[in-house]
């Protein structure tokens, strides 16, 4: 996967306020670039994260099932609403199809990860994406493929 062409840092913002989740569920820090081929974004799992304390006892990593939805919420949901260019909608509908990812490492509490999505296809709001994960030593943490449906609620879709 290429390096993305950087946009405005106020499309970055339109495209951020877009997103339907929030705290402690939202898995996407700030978007680094973004064109209709892809899109590049980070994240940091804070130390204090729900889940870490539970996954595992004395040695907390981040669950496979969240760096899936963080990769996810960048890879596919971010790059969505950037190619449906949605100018005026919060209503929008978001639907996970399909995953299968590869792990690799684990990411620990307080790591910042870079996912980078590559479009396979899009049609019928349905969103193709190949992914991966880096940790900050650019080591491939997953990789594999991500499908989702998007829809916009105000479009009649």
């Amino acid at each position: 996967m290429e390096e993305k062409a950087t946009v405005d840092m106020p499309n970055f913002e339109n495209i951020l306020e877009k997103l339907p989740y929030t705290e402690p569920f939202l898995f996407v820090d700030s978007l680094l670039a973004i064109d209709e081929n892809g899109v590049e974004g980070i994240y940091k799992f804070s130390a204090d994260s729900y889940f870490y304390k539970g996954h595992f006892k004395n040695n907390p990593i981040t669950p496979g099932v969240i760096l899936t939805e963080c990769m996810a919420q960048i890879g596919v949901v971010c790059l969505g609403i950037y190619l449906m260019d949605i100018e005026a909608s919060d209503n929008l509908k978001i639907a996970l199809s399909s995953s299968e990812i590869d792990f690799y490492k684990p990411v620990y509490p307080d790591e910042t990860v870079r996912v980078l999505s590559e479009k396979e296809y899009f049609r019928f709001q349905k969103l193709k994406c190949k992914v991966k994960m880096l940790n900050s030593k650019n080591e491939i943490v997953c990789k594999g493929s991500i499908s989702g449906m998007i829809l916009n609620e105000n479009s009649g879709e």
